[in-house]
């Protein structure tokens, strides 16, 4: 039998670190992350595979053991946890009707922290990021310029930018002019 070949991840961004001031961007480690679609009946049976429970309202997130389920529409989830997990393999223990895809390697993953993390997000993003709409633990498929992301608020003064590896540089570029223009 064959060996199984692993992808190597390489950092499509050039620098590892940027920001200002007043708020610090930095590059997220390689983390897995699946795609989940399923049906509401569905959601008992996954969350007990998965080890967490996944949210079914707007924003929710649910933690657990460094893996996190983010809503992004009725029937629809992003997975993240440490580099390595295989959701795919979890939500395929569950019984259950879905379809999970791995995108570890699609995206690609930016911390934005400090007292300038919000001003530095509102400078390319319409999602209003006020603690009343966008409390801590909250996360939202949006844009941020012309790219589609999710943004998940992982603390009161830190955020996690997930897009598509392809966008990595704009977005990198991006978040640097808003965090130099939040320092003014």
């Amino acid at each position: 039998m064959a060996d199984a070949l692993s992808a190597l991840r390489k950092s499509p961004i050039k620098a590892g670190h940027g920001g200002s001031a007043v708020a610090s961007v930095t590059f997220a480690p390689a983390a897995s992350r699946a795609s989940l679609r399923a049906g509401a009946d569905a959601v008992s049976a996954l969350s007990s595979a998965l080890g967490l429970e996944l949210p079914t309202r707007p924003k929710g997130t649910a933690s657990a053991d460094g893996k996190h389920a983010l809503w992004l529409g009725p029937d629809e989830w992003l997975l993240i946890g440490p580099d390595g997990v295989d959701f795919v393999a979890l939500a395929g223990q569950s019984g259950a009707l879905h379809s999970a895809v791995d995108v570890s390697h699609r995206n690609v993953a930016f911390v934005i922290s400090g007292p300038g993390a919000r001003a530095t997000l509102a400078s390319a993003c319409p999602l209003d990021l006020g603690d009343a709409i966008f409390p801590v633990g909250a996360a939202s498929r949006t844009v941020f310029g012309k790219a589609e992301v999710v943004i998940y608020r992982t603390g009161e003064e830190s955020f996690r930018l997930e897009c598509w590896r392809s966008f990595g540089d704009y977005c990198f570029g991006m978040l640097n002019e808003g965090a130099e223009d939040a320092a003014i």
